[in-house]
């Protein structure tokens, strides 16, 4: 089963039912629609929930739309966001930046 890690924060809003959507940028899973998904949470390596995913659509940060948006915590600007996905994948972001926007709903 492939997996997803979130940081401990984010799977507390998973399973309140706040946030369904995440974003992945160098995506090595080959992540698709219709997928089993395992969540983890990053910092303890435990599952906190499964899921399966309802969408996964690629996109370029500086392309995302109202709906890509939805689901997903938010930033106060996009220098923000590049600043946050730089240091979660230790590399520089930046609007060209392809991304996958994965919808997903928790299945235990």
């Amino acid at each position: 089963m492939k997996t997803l890690k979130f940081r401990e924060p984010l799977s507390k809003l998973i399973l309140q039912g706040e946030k369904t959507t995440t974003w992945r940028l160098f995506d090595d899973k080959d992540l698709s629609a219709g997928d089993l998904v395992s969540f983890l949470v990053s910092e303890t390596k435990k599952e906190f929930a499964q899921a399966k995913l309802i969408s996964v659509k690629e996109a370029t940060l500086e392309k995302m739309t109202e709906e890509d948006w939805e689901g997903h915590d938010k930033f106060s600007s996009d220098a923000e966001m590049f600043t946050a996905f730089s240091k979660y994948y230790n590399c520089p972001v930046d609007g060209k930046t392809a991304v996958k926007v994965v919808k997903f709903e928790l299945v235990k």
